[in-house]
Protein backbone atom coordinates (compact mmCIF):
# COMPACT_ATOMS: atom_id res chain seq x y z
CA UNK A 1 0.00 0.00 0.00
CA UNK A 2 1.71 3.30 -0.78
CA UNK A 3 2.08 6.16 1.78
CA UNK A 4 2.63 8.45 -1.22
CA UNK A 5 0.45 11.60 -0.82
CA UNK A 6 -0.89 12.98 -3.91
CA UNK A 7 -1.47 16.73 -4.57
CA UNK A 8 -5.40 16.06 -4.29
CA UNK A 9 -4.85 14.77 -0.89
CA UNK A 10 -2.31 17.65 0.17
CA UNK A 11 -5.26 20.32 -0.90
CA UNK A 12 -7.43 18.24 1.01
CA UNK A 13 -5.68 17.81 4.13
CA UNK A 14 -4.31 21.45 4.14
CA UNK A 15 -8.15 22.84 4.66
CA UNK A 16 -9.08 19.86 6.98
CA UNK A 17 -6.11 20.82 9.14
CA UNK A 18 -7.11 24.62 8.88
CA UNK A 19 -9.93 23.42 10.82
CA UNK A 20 -8.96 20.97 12.97
CA UNK A 21 -6.44 24.53 14.03
CA UNK A 22 -9.20 26.42 14.29
CA UNK A 23 -11.75 23.73 16.07
CA UNK A 24 -12.83 26.87 18.77
CA UNK A 25 -12.50 29.90 16.99
CA UNK A 26 -15.53 29.87 14.41
CA UNK A 27 -15.43 33.10 13.42
CA UNK A 28 -11.93 32.85 12.35
CA UNK A 29 -12.63 29.65 10.78
CA UNK A 30 -15.16 30.49 8.94
CA UNK A 31 -12.93 33.91 7.46
CA UNK A 32 -9.69 31.65 6.36
CA UNK A 33 -11.52 28.85 5.30
CA UNK A 34 -11.85 28.37 1.55
CA UNK A 35 -13.39 24.41 -0.22
CA UNK A 36 -9.98 22.57 -1.35
CA UNK A 37 -11.27 22.24 -5.28
CA UNK A 38 -8.49 19.49 -6.41
CA UNK A 39 -8.25 18.35 -9.98
CA UNK A 40 -7.90 14.96 -9.35
CA UNK A 41 -8.88 13.25 -5.70
CA UNK A 42 -10.81 10.54 -5.33
CA UNK A 43 -11.86 10.26 -1.03
CA UNK A 44 -11.57 6.65 -0.55
CA UNK A 45 -8.38 6.16 -2.43
CA UNK A 46 -6.37 9.80 -2.01
CA UNK A 47 -8.11 9.91 1.79
CA UNK A 48 -9.10 6.64 3.24
CA UNK A 49 -6.24 4.74 1.81
CA UNK A 50 -3.94 7.30 2.83
CA UNK A 51 -5.19 6.95 6.53
CA UNK A 52 -5.18 3.43 6.27
CA UNK A 53 -1.16 3.44 5.61
CA UNK A 54 -0.28 5.88 7.89
CA UNK A 55 -2.31 4.43 10.83
CA UNK A 56 -3.15 0.89 9.61
CA UNK A 57 -4.33 -0.84 13.06
CA UNK A 58 -6.63 2.35 14.15
CA UNK A 59 -10.17 1.13 14.36
CA UNK A 60 -12.39 2.71 11.41
CA UNK A 61 -15.67 1.17 12.43
CA UNK A 62 -16.34 -0.33 15.75
CA UNK A 63 -19.98 -1.92 15.60
CA UNK A 64 -21.30 -2.99 18.72
CA UNK A 65 -24.91 -5.18 18.67
CA UNK A 66 -27.66 -5.74 21.21
CA UNK A 67 -26.78 -8.89 22.32
CA UNK A 68 -23.21 -7.57 23.12
CA UNK A 69 -20.86 -8.61 20.44
CA UNK A 70 -19.12 -6.34 19.00
CA UNK A 71 -16.29 -6.20 15.34
CA UNK A 72 -13.19 -3.54 15.37
CA UNK A 73 -12.62 -2.95 11.62
CA UNK A 74 -9.34 -1.09 11.67
CA UNK A 75 -8.97 1.27 8.62
CA UNK A 76 -6.33 -0.83 6.88
CA UNK A 77 -9.13 -4.05 6.93
CA UNK A 78 -11.78 -1.69 5.60
CA UNK A 79 -9.47 0.04 2.89
CA UNK A 80 -8.59 -3.95 1.54
CA UNK A 81 -11.96 -5.16 1.61
CA UNK A 82 -13.20 -2.11 -0.19
CA UNK A 83 -10.49 -2.91 -2.71
CA UNK A 84 -11.92 -6.58 -2.99
CA UNK A 85 -15.52 -5.80 -3.32
CA UNK A 86 -14.59 -3.24 -5.69
CA UNK A 87 -13.00 -5.70 -7.71
CA UNK A 88 -15.65 -8.38 -7.30
CA UNK A 89 -18.55 -5.92 -8.23
CA UNK A 90 -16.65 -5.11 -11.88
CA UNK A 91 -16.35 -8.65 -12.49
CA UNK A 92 -20.25 -8.89 -11.71
CA UNK A 93 -21.18 -6.50 -14.43
CA UNK A 94 -21.19 -2.76 -12.31
CA UNK A 95 -19.68 -0.04 -14.24
CA UNK A 96 -18.75 3.32 -13.72
CA UNK A 97 -21.73 5.61 -13.23
CA UNK A 98 -23.87 2.99 -12.66
CA UNK A 99 -26.76 3.38 -10.34
CA UNK A 100 -26.85 1.08 -7.09
CA UNK A 101 -29.51 0.23 -4.31
CA UNK A 102 -27.62 -0.01 -0.97
CA UNK A 103 -30.14 -1.45 1.74
CA UNK A 104 -28.43 -2.58 4.44
CA UNK A 105 -28.74 -1.65 7.70
CA UNK A 106 -25.70 -0.88 10.13
CA UNK A 107 -23.52 -3.89 9.09
CA UNK A 108 -19.67 -3.40 7.76
CA UNK A 109 -20.88 -4.27 4.25
CA UNK A 110 -22.69 -0.43 3.98
CA UNK A 111 -19.08 0.88 4.71
CA UNK A 112 -17.59 -1.22 2.43
CA UNK A 113 -19.77 -1.32 -0.66
CA UNK A 114 -19.75 2.83 -0.36
CA UNK A 115 -16.01 2.83 -0.60
CA UNK A 116 -16.01 0.54 -3.26
CA UNK A 117 -18.34 2.51 -5.20
CA UNK A 118 -16.24 5.70 -4.32
CA UNK A 119 -13.30 3.74 -5.63
CA UNK A 120 -15.13 2.77 -9.40
CA UNK A 121 -16.50 5.32 -9.70
CA UNK A 122 -20.40 3.86 -9.67
CA UNK A 123 -23.50 5.89 -8.21
CA UNK A 124 -24.88 5.05 -4.40
CA UNK A 125 -29.11 5.11 -3.86
CA UNK A 126 -28.40 4.49 0.28
CA UNK A 127 -31.85 3.13 0.82
CA UNK A 128 -33.97 2.33 3.84
CA UNK A 129 -35.17 -0.99 5.08
CA UNK A 130 -38.19 0.36 6.19
CA UNK A 131 -39.76 1.53 3.17
CA UNK A 132 -42.84 0.56 1.48
CA UNK A 133 -43.72 -1.05 -1.06
CA UNK A 134 -44.32 1.90 -3.31
CA UNK A 135 -41.77 3.54 -2.14
CA UNK A 136 -39.48 0.58 -3.29
CA UNK A 137 -40.79 0.74 -6.56
CA UNK A 138 -40.50 4.57 -7.27
CA UNK A 139 -36.85 4.11 -6.09
CA UNK A 140 -36.49 1.83 -8.44
CA UNK A 141 -37.76 3.36 -11.35
CA UNK A 142 -36.93 7.11 -10.76
CA UNK A 143 -33.56 6.13 -9.15
CA UNK A 144 -32.76 4.31 -12.92
CA UNK A 145 -31.17 1.42 -10.36
CA UNK A 146 -29.08 -1.55 -12.14
CA UNK A 147 -28.31 -3.33 -9.53
CA UNK A 148 -29.47 -3.99 -5.62
CA UNK A 149 -27.05 -4.72 -3.12
CA UNK A 150 -29.60 -6.04 -0.06
CA UNK A 151 -29.47 -8.52 3.24
CA UNK A 152 -30.85 -12.04 2.76
CA UNK A 153 -34.17 -10.76 5.15
CA UNK A 154 -34.83 -7.85 2.30
CA UNK A 155 -34.72 -10.23 -0.78
CA UNK A 156 -38.49 -10.92 -0.37
CA UNK A 157 -39.04 -7.49 -1.11
CA UNK A 158 -38.01 -7.84 -4.54
CA UNK A 159 -39.19 -11.28 -5.22
CA UNK A 160 -42.45 -9.54 -7.33
CA UNK A 161 -40.86 -6.53 -8.30
CA UNK A 162 -39.82 -6.17 -12.06
CA UNK A 163 -36.47 -4.96 -13.36
CA UNK A 164 -33.54 -5.79 -14.88
CA UNK A 165 -31.25 -5.07 -12.11
CA UNK A 166 -27.96 -7.09 -11.01
CA UNK A 167 -29.38 -8.81 -7.46
CA UNK A 168 -26.59 -9.21 -4.81
CA UNK A 169 -27.25 -10.40 -1.54
CA UNK A 170 -24.96 -9.88 1.60
CA UNK A 171 -25.04 -13.77 2.48
CA UNK A 172 -26.43 -16.76 0.75
CA UNK A 173 -30.02 -16.69 -1.10
CA UNK A 174 -31.17 -18.79 -4.49
CA UNK A 175 -31.37 -16.16 -7.39
CA UNK A 176 -28.67 -13.78 -5.76
CA UNK A 177 -25.23 -13.11 -6.78
CA UNK A 178 -23.18 -13.92 -3.06
CA UNK A 179 -21.48 -10.77 -2.05
CA UNK A 180 -18.90 -12.59 0.68
CA UNK A 181 -17.54 -14.10 -2.98
CA UNK A 182 -15.79 -10.79 -2.58
CA UNK A 183 -13.53 -12.30 -0.24
CA UNK A 184 -11.69 -14.30 -3.15
CA UNK A 185 -10.82 -10.82 -5.07
CA UNK A 186 -7.89 -9.04 -5.14
CA UNK A 187 -6.48 -6.83 -2.56
CA UNK A 188 -4.99 -4.46 -4.96
CA UNK A 189 -7.73 -1.99 -7.06
CA UNK A 190 -6.88 -0.33 -10.14
CA UNK A 191 -9.53 2.18 -11.36
CA UNK A 192 -11.30 1.30 -14.68
CA UNK A 193 -11.08 5.16 -15.12
CA UNK A 194 -10.10 8.28 -13.41
CA UNK A 195 -13.22 9.61 -11.10
CA UNK A 196 -13.97 13.45 -11.61
CA UNK A 197 -14.62 16.05 -8.80
CA UNK A 198 -18.02 16.65 -10.28
CA UNK A 199 -19.59 12.43 -11.29
CA UNK A 200 -22.09 11.58 -9.48
CA UNK A 201 -21.55 9.72 -6.21
CA UNK A 202 -24.57 9.73 -4.05
CA UNK A 203 -28.25 9.76 -5.22
CA UNK A 204 -30.84 10.31 -1.94
CA UNK A 205 -34.76 10.52 -1.92
CA UNK A 206 -35.28 13.41 0.38
CA UNK A 207 -37.77 12.25 3.35
CA UNK A 208 -40.34 13.80 1.66
CA UNK A 209 -42.61 15.90 4.63
CA UNK A 210 -44.38 18.02 2.56
CA UNK A 211 -44.12 16.19 -0.93
CA UNK A 212 -42.80 13.44 -3.36
CA UNK A 213 -39.60 12.76 -2.02
CA UNK A 214 -36.55 14.50 -4.01
CA UNK A 215 -33.95 12.72 -6.15
CA UNK A 216 -30.90 14.83 -4.98
CA UNK A 217 -27.30 13.95 -6.24
CA UNK A 218 -24.47 14.33 -4.59
CA UNK A 219 -20.50 14.48 -6.06
CA UNK A 220 -17.24 12.56 -5.41
CA UNK A 221 -16.89 15.93 -4.05
CA UNK A 222 -20.09 17.37 -2.40
CA UNK A 223 -20.40 14.83 0.25
CA UNK A 224 -17.05 13.52 0.83
CA UNK A 225 -14.99 16.73 0.93
CA UNK A 226 -18.66 18.63 1.90
CA UNK A 227 -18.63 17.34 5.28
CA UNK A 228 -15.09 18.96 6.63
CA UNK A 229 -18.14 21.54 7.35
CA UNK A 230 -19.53 18.65 9.39
CA UNK A 231 -16.64 17.79 10.80
CA UNK A 232 -16.06 21.14 12.14
CA UNK A 233 -19.25 21.39 13.51
CA UNK A 234 -19.40 17.97 15.21
CA UNK A 235 -15.76 18.92 17.01
CA UNK A 236 -14.55 15.76 15.96
CA UNK A 237 -10.90 15.04 16.23
CA UNK A 238 -8.22 12.77 15.08
CA UNK A 239 -8.41 9.48 17.06
CA UNK A 240 -11.56 10.14 18.92
CA UNK A 241 -14.62 7.70 19.21
CA UNK A 242 -17.60 9.09 17.85
CA UNK A 243 -21.24 7.33 18.07
CA UNK A 244 -24.17 9.26 15.95
CA UNK A 245 -27.76 8.00 16.43
CA UNK A 246 -29.01 7.79 13.16
CA UNK A 247 -30.65 4.66 10.80
CA UNK A 248 -29.05 4.10 7.02
CA UNK A 249 -30.38 5.39 4.32
CA UNK A 250 -31.00 8.87 4.53
CA UNK A 251 -28.08 11.85 4.41
CA UNK A 252 -27.99 11.83 8.16
CA UNK A 253 -26.26 8.43 8.34
CA UNK A 254 -23.77 10.01 6.00
CA UNK A 255 -23.38 13.46 7.17
CA UNK A 256 -22.18 11.58 10.61
CA UNK A 257 -21.28 8.16 10.15
CA UNK A 258 -19.40 8.47 7.70
CA UNK A 259 -17.27 11.35 5.81
CA UNK A 260 -17.14 13.91 8.48
CA UNK A 261 -15.80 11.18 11.40
CA UNK A 262 -13.72 9.76 9.19
CA UNK A 263 -12.50 13.19 7.46
CA UNK A 264 -11.06 13.73 11.10
CA UNK A 265 -9.36 10.16 11.23
CA UNK A 266 -11.69 9.33 13.95
CA UNK A 267 -13.77 6.13 14.76
CA UNK A 268 -17.29 5.84 13.86
CA UNK A 269 -18.89 3.54 16.76
CA UNK A 270 -22.02 1.70 15.54
CA UNK A 271 -24.70 0.84 18.37
CA UNK A 272 -27.32 -1.55 16.93
CA UNK A 273 -30.81 -1.21 18.65
CA UNK A 274 -34.09 -2.73 18.01
CA UNK A 275 -35.75 0.19 19.51
CA UNK A 276 -33.53 2.74 21.13
CA UNK A 277 -32.73 2.26 24.72
CA UNK A 278 -31.23 5.46 26.42
CA UNK A 279 -29.60 3.23 29.41
CA UNK A 280 -27.75 0.69 26.90
CA UNK A 281 -26.44 3.98 24.87
CA UNK A 282 -25.33 5.52 27.97
CA UNK A 283 -23.56 2.65 29.06
CA UNK A 284 -22.02 2.04 25.90
CA UNK A 285 -20.57 5.78 25.94
CA UNK A 286 -18.98 5.13 28.97
CA UNK A 287 -17.39 2.05 28.24
CA UNK A 288 -16.22 2.42 24.84
CA UNK A 289 -14.96 6.18 25.10
CA UNK A 290 -17.09 8.07 23.30
CA UNK A 291 -15.69 11.86 23.28
CA UNK A 292 -17.88 13.23 20.54
CA UNK A 293 -21.61 12.09 20.39
CA UNK A 294 -24.41 13.40 17.14
CA UNK A 295 -28.25 12.24 18.40
CA UNK A 296 -31.41 13.70 17.22
CA UNK A 297 -34.16 16.32 19.63
CA UNK A 298 -36.07 12.99 19.82
CA UNK A 299 -33.18 10.58 21.52
CA UNK A 300 -32.22 13.58 23.56
CA UNK A 301 -35.65 13.78 24.78
CA UNK A 302 -35.88 9.79 25.29
CA UNK A 303 -32.05 10.13 27.22
CA UNK A 304 -33.64 12.76 29.84
CA UNK A 305 -36.03 10.25 30.77
CA UNK A 306 -33.06 8.01 31.75
CA UNK A 307 -31.67 10.61 34.60
CA UNK A 308 -28.37 10.92 32.52
CA UNK A 309 -26.50 12.26 35.64
CA UNK A 310 -26.04 8.50 36.66
CA UNK A 311 -23.61 8.03 34.08
CA UNK A 312 -19.93 9.12 34.67
CA UNK A 313 -19.73 10.32 30.52
CA UNK A 314 -16.08 10.85 29.25
CA UNK A 315 -17.98 13.42 26.16
CA UNK A 316 -16.32 16.15 25.05
CA UNK A 317 -18.60 17.48 22.27
CA UNK A 318 -22.66 17.11 22.10
CA UNK A 319 -24.49 18.02 18.95
CA UNK A 320 -28.14 17.91 17.74
CA UNK A 321 -29.67 17.85 14.35
CA UNK A 322 -32.32 16.58 12.00
CA UNK A 323 -34.86 18.86 13.72
CA UNK A 324 -34.32 21.99 15.90
CA UNK A 325 -33.20 21.62 19.26
CA UNK A 326 -35.30 22.92 22.43
CA UNK A 327 -33.76 25.10 24.98
CA UNK A 328 -34.85 23.06 27.65
CA UNK A 329 -33.23 20.15 26.54
CA UNK A 330 -30.02 21.69 26.47
CA UNK A 331 -30.30 23.01 30.38
CA UNK A 332 -31.15 19.72 31.54
CA UNK A 333 -28.33 18.18 29.61
CA UNK A 334 -25.61 21.32 30.98
CA UNK A 335 -27.30 20.36 34.66
CA UNK A 336 -26.41 16.48 34.17
CA UNK A 337 -22.97 16.46 32.36
CA UNK A 338 -21.17 20.14 32.59
CA UNK A 339 -20.96 20.33 28.67
CA UNK A 340 -23.78 22.41 26.24
CA UNK A 341 -25.39 20.44 23.38
CA UNK A 342 -24.83 22.07 19.73
CA UNK A 343 -27.95 22.27 17.87
CA UNK A 344 -26.69 22.47 13.69
CA UNK A 345 -28.77 22.85 10.82
CA UNK A 346 -27.93 20.52 7.25
CA UNK A 347 -30.10 19.06 4.27
CA UNK A 348 -30.01 16.38 2.15
CA UNK A 349 -29.34 18.87 -0.56
CA UNK A 350 -26.77 20.22 1.58
CA UNK A 351 -23.49 19.44 4.74
CA UNK A 352 -24.16 20.95 7.61
CA UNK A 353 -24.65 24.73 6.73
CA UNK A 354 -25.58 26.43 9.96
CA UNK A 355 -24.18 25.42 13.75
CA UNK A 356 -22.64 26.30 17.16
CA UNK A 357 -19.30 25.07 16.49
CA UNK A 358 -17.32 24.22 19.55
CA UNK A 359 -15.96 26.22 21.99
CA UNK A 360 -18.59 29.16 21.15
CA UNK A 361 -21.56 30.57 23.24
CA UNK A 362 -24.47 28.94 22.94
CA UNK A 363 -27.66 31.43 22.07
CA UNK A 364 -30.87 29.77 23.75
CA UNK A 365 -33.16 28.67 20.95
CA UNK A 366 -30.57 29.47 18.29
CA UNK A 367 -28.93 27.38 15.58
CA UNK A 368 -25.51 28.92 15.81
CA UNK A 369 -24.14 30.69 12.80
CA UNK A 370 -22.99 29.61 9.41
CA UNK A 371 -20.45 26.98 8.82
CA UNK A 372 -16.70 27.40 7.06
CA UNK A 373 -17.45 27.79 3.32
CA UNK A 374 -20.90 28.78 3.60
CA UNK A 375 -22.51 32.24 3.29
CA UNK A 376 -26.41 32.22 4.29
CA UNK A 377 -28.65 34.78 3.28
CA UNK A 378 -31.95 35.29 4.94
CA UNK A 379 -34.28 36.44 1.97
CA UNK A 380 -37.79 37.60 2.65
CA UNK A 381 -40.22 35.58 0.47
CA UNK A 382 -42.40 38.29 -0.63
CA UNK A 383 -39.83 41.00 -1.91
CA UNK A 384 -36.87 38.76 -2.71
CA UNK A 385 -34.73 41.19 -0.64
CA UNK A 386 -31.73 40.22 2.11
CA UNK A 387 -33.54 40.38 5.51
CA UNK A 388 -33.48 39.80 8.92
CA UNK A 389 -36.49 37.16 9.00
CA UNK A 390 -36.64 35.16 5.46
CA UNK A 391 -36.14 31.86 4.50
CA UNK A 392 -32.58 30.64 4.59
CA UNK A 393 -30.49 30.32 1.79
CA UNK A 394 -27.10 29.68 0.33
CA UNK A 395 -24.77 32.05 -1.65
CA UNK A 396 -23.92 30.35 -4.39
CA UNK A 397 -21.35 32.85 -5.71
CA UNK A 398 -18.25 30.82 -4.32
CA UNK A 399 -20.00 27.55 -5.76
CA UNK A 400 -19.69 25.75 -2.40
CA UNK A 401 -18.32 22.26 -2.22
CA UNK A 402 -21.08 20.96 0.07
CA UNK A 403 -24.08 21.85 -2.11
CA UNK A 404 -25.56 19.09 -4.55
CA UNK A 405 -25.50 19.26 -8.05
CA UNK A 406 -29.14 19.22 -8.42
CA UNK A 407 -32.22 17.63 -8.37
CA UNK A 408 -31.42 14.68 -10.87
CA UNK A 409 -34.86 13.83 -12.47
CA UNK A 410 -36.34 17.69 -12.49
CA UNK A 411 -33.90 20.34 -13.89
CA UNK A 412 -36.93 22.77 -13.33
CA UNK A 413 -36.82 22.15 -9.73
CA UNK A 414 -33.03 22.63 -9.64
CA UNK A 415 -33.63 25.95 -11.10
CA UNK A 416 -36.13 27.36 -9.10
CA UNK A 417 -34.47 26.11 -6.08
CA UNK A 418 -30.78 28.00 -6.99
CA UNK A 419 -32.62 30.76 -9.29
CA UNK A 420 -31.03 34.50 -8.62
CA UNK A 421 -27.55 32.52 -7.21
CA UNK A 422 -29.33 31.31 -4.16
CA UNK A 423 -30.31 27.91 -3.38
CA UNK A 424 -33.35 28.30 -1.38
CA UNK A 425 -33.79 25.43 1.64
CA UNK A 426 -37.14 26.23 1.89
CA UNK A 427 -36.75 26.96 5.89
CA UNK A 428 -37.57 30.42 7.60
CA UNK A 429 -35.33 31.51 10.09
CA UNK A 430 -34.18 34.52 11.78
CA UNK A 431 -31.01 36.48 12.25
CA UNK A 432 -30.01 38.57 15.45
CA UNK A 433 -27.20 40.95 15.13
CA UNK A 434 -24.41 39.27 16.48
CA UNK A 435 -25.39 36.78 13.39
CA UNK A 436 -27.06 34.21 14.99
CA UNK A 437 -29.45 32.10 13.53
CA UNK A 438 -32.72 31.02 14.93
CA UNK A 439 -35.23 28.07 12.92
CA UNK A 440 -38.94 29.59 12.86
CA UNK A 441 -40.13 26.64 10.98
CA UNK A 442 -40.55 25.30 7.06
CA UNK A 443 -41.81 27.97 4.72
CA UNK A 444 -44.81 25.30 4.01
CA UNK A 445 -45.61 25.48 7.69
CA UNK A 446 -45.54 28.67 8.92
CA UNK A 447 -48.95 30.25 8.69
CA UNK A 448 -51.01 33.68 9.83
CA UNK A 449 -53.56 33.38 12.72
CA UNK A 450 -55.44 36.70 13.15
CA UNK A 451 -52.63 38.35 10.75
CA UNK A 452 -49.76 37.34 12.65
CA UNK A 453 -47.13 35.17 11.65
CA UNK A 454 -47.05 31.53 13.96
CA UNK A 455 -44.06 29.45 13.87
CA UNK A 456 -45.51 25.72 14.78
CA UNK A 457 -41.68 24.80 16.15
CA UNK A 458 -42.00 27.32 18.89
CA UNK A 459 -45.46 26.11 19.97
CA UNK A 460 -44.38 22.75 19.73
CA UNK A 461 -41.21 23.45 21.51
CA UNK A 462 -43.47 24.74 24.48
CA UNK A 463 -46.00 22.15 24.59
CA UNK A 464 -43.01 19.06 24.42
CA UNK A 465 -42.02 20.47 27.47
CA UNK A 466 -44.81 19.53 28.91
CA UNK A 467 -44.83 15.80 31.10
CA UNK A 468 -47.84 14.69 29.14
CA UNK A 469 -46.85 15.13 25.64
CA UNK A 470 -44.42 12.98 23.85
CA UNK A 471 -44.80 14.62 20.64
CA UNK A 472 -46.96 17.58 19.08
CA UNK A 473 -47.74 19.35 15.46
CA UNK A 474 -49.19 22.28 15.15
CA UNK A 475 -50.89 23.50 12.21
CA UNK A 476 -53.38 25.98 11.21
CA UNK A 477 -57.26 25.35 11.88
CA UNK A 478 -59.69 27.79 9.68
CA UNK A 479 -61.70 29.95 12.41
CA UNK A 480 -64.56 31.88 11.10
CA UNK A 481 -63.43 35.37 13.41
CA UNK A 482 -59.38 34.64 13.06
CA UNK A 483 -59.30 32.93 9.51
CA UNK A 484 -57.35 30.17 11.51
CA UNK A 485 -55.93 29.24 14.79
CA UNK A 486 -52.92 27.28 15.99
CA UNK A 487 -54.37 23.70 16.99
CA UNK A 488 -51.77 20.96 18.23
CA UNK A 489 -51.63 17.57 17.42
CA UNK A 490 -50.50 15.87 20.48
CA UNK A 491 -49.20 12.22 20.53
CA UNK A 492 -49.16 11.84 24.70
CA UNK A 493 -46.77 9.94 27.33
CA UNK A 494 -47.29 6.80 28.48
CA UNK A 495 -49.78 6.86 31.66
CA UNK A 496 -51.37 10.38 30.36
CA UNK A 497 -54.90 10.04 29.13
CA UNK A 498 -56.95 11.40 26.39
CA UNK A 499 -59.20 13.71 28.24
CA UNK A 500 -60.58 16.85 29.36
CA UNK A 501 -58.55 17.42 32.59
CA UNK A 502 -55.12 16.84 29.82
CA UNK A 503 -56.11 18.94 27.51
CA UNK A 504 -57.29 22.05 30.08
CA UNK A 505 -54.01 21.23 31.42
CA UNK A 506 -51.67 21.79 28.32
CA UNK A 507 -53.83 24.78 27.02
CA UNK A 508 -53.31 26.28 30.14
CA UNK A 509 -49.49 25.64 30.39
CA UNK A 510 -49.11 26.85 27.06
CA UNK A 511 -51.34 30.30 27.62
CA UNK A 512 -48.63 30.85 30.77
CA UNK A 513 -45.82 30.74 28.21
CA UNK A 514 -46.77 32.54 25.09
CA UNK A 515 -48.22 35.69 24.06
CA UNK A 516 -52.44 35.52 23.31
CA UNK A 517 -51.70 35.72 19.49
CA UNK A 518 -49.51 32.60 19.90
CA UNK A 519 -52.05 30.49 22.09
CA UNK A 520 -53.00 27.08 21.16
CA UNK A 521 -56.48 27.38 20.80
CA UNK A 522 -57.52 23.29 19.80
CA UNK A 523 -55.74 20.05 20.81
CA UNK A 524 -56.43 16.54 19.33
CA UNK A 525 -54.94 13.64 20.74
CA UNK A 526 -53.85 11.18 18.14
CA UNK A 527 -51.07 9.28 16.80
CA UNK A 528 -48.73 11.47 14.74
CA UNK A 529 -48.04 10.63 10.66
CA UNK A 530 -44.61 10.22 9.37
CA UNK A 531 -42.32 10.04 6.94
CA UNK A 532 -40.18 6.75 6.56
CA UNK A 533 -37.40 8.39 8.05
CA UNK A 534 -39.53 9.46 10.92
CA UNK A 535 -40.33 13.09 10.45
CA UNK A 536 -43.58 14.71 11.28
CA UNK A 537 -45.86 14.76 8.28
CA UNK A 538 -47.76 18.10 9.08
CA UNK A 539 -48.90 18.63 5.25
CA UNK A 540 -51.39 15.72 5.90
CA UNK A 541 -52.34 17.36 9.22
CA UNK A 542 -52.93 20.35 7.76
CA UNK A 543 -54.50 19.27 4.69
CA UNK A 544 -57.19 17.33 7.01
CA UNK A 545 -57.88 20.70 8.77
CA UNK A 546 -58.29 22.52 5.34
CA UNK A 547 -60.87 19.73 4.25
CA UNK A 548 -62.82 19.83 7.90
CA UNK A 549 -62.98 23.37 6.81
CA UNK A 550 -64.76 26.10 9.50
CA UNK A 551 -66.77 24.22 12.26
CA UNK A 552 -69.86 26.34 13.15
CA UNK A 553 -72.51 23.55 14.57
CA UNK A 554 -69.88 22.56 17.63
CA UNK A 555 -68.49 19.14 15.84
CA UNK A 556 -65.33 17.71 17.19
CA UNK A 557 -63.08 14.81 16.50
CA UNK A 558 -62.76 11.71 18.53
CA UNK A 559 -60.61 13.29 21.28
CA UNK A 560 -60.27 17.04 20.03
CA UNK A 561 -60.74 19.73 22.17
CA UNK A 562 -61.02 23.70 21.61
CA UNK A 563 -60.43 26.26 24.23
CA UNK A 564 -64.47 27.66 24.64
CA UNK A 565 -65.07 23.54 25.42
CA UNK A 566 -63.24 24.09 28.91
CA UNK A 567 -64.67 26.85 31.03
CA UNK A 568 -62.44 29.65 32.37
CA UNK A 569 -60.34 29.48 29.64
CA UNK A 570 -61.97 31.11 26.52
CA UNK A 571 -60.65 34.69 26.02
Amino acid sequence: MSHEMSEGAREFRAARDLLLQHREDQETAHREFTWPRPERFNWALDHFDLVAATRPDRTALWLVEEDGTEAHHTYRQLSERSNQVANWLIGQGVHPGDRIMLMLGNQVELWETLLAAIKLGAVITPTATNLSEGDLVDRLDRGDIAHVICSPAETARFANLDGHWTRICVGYMDGWLSYPDSEHSGLEFTQPRHTEPDDPLLLYFTSGTTARPKLVTHTQSSYPVGHLSTMYWLGVRPGDVHLNVSAPGWAKHAYSSVFAPWNAEATVLVLNQERFDPAALLDAVVRCGVRTLCAPPTAWRMLLQADPGAWEVGLREAVSAGEPLNPEIVDRIRDAWGITVRDGFGQTETTLLVGNGPGQEVVPGSMGRPMPGYDIVLVDPETEEPADTGEICVDLADEPVGAMRGYSDNPERTREATRRGLYRTGDIAMRDSRGYITYIGRSDDVFKASDYRISPFELESVLIEHEYVAEAAVVPSPDPLRMSVAKAYVSLAEGAAPDADTARALLEYVRDRLSPYKRVRRLEFTALPKTASGKIRRVQLRQAEAERGTVTDGTRNPREFWEEDLPGLKD
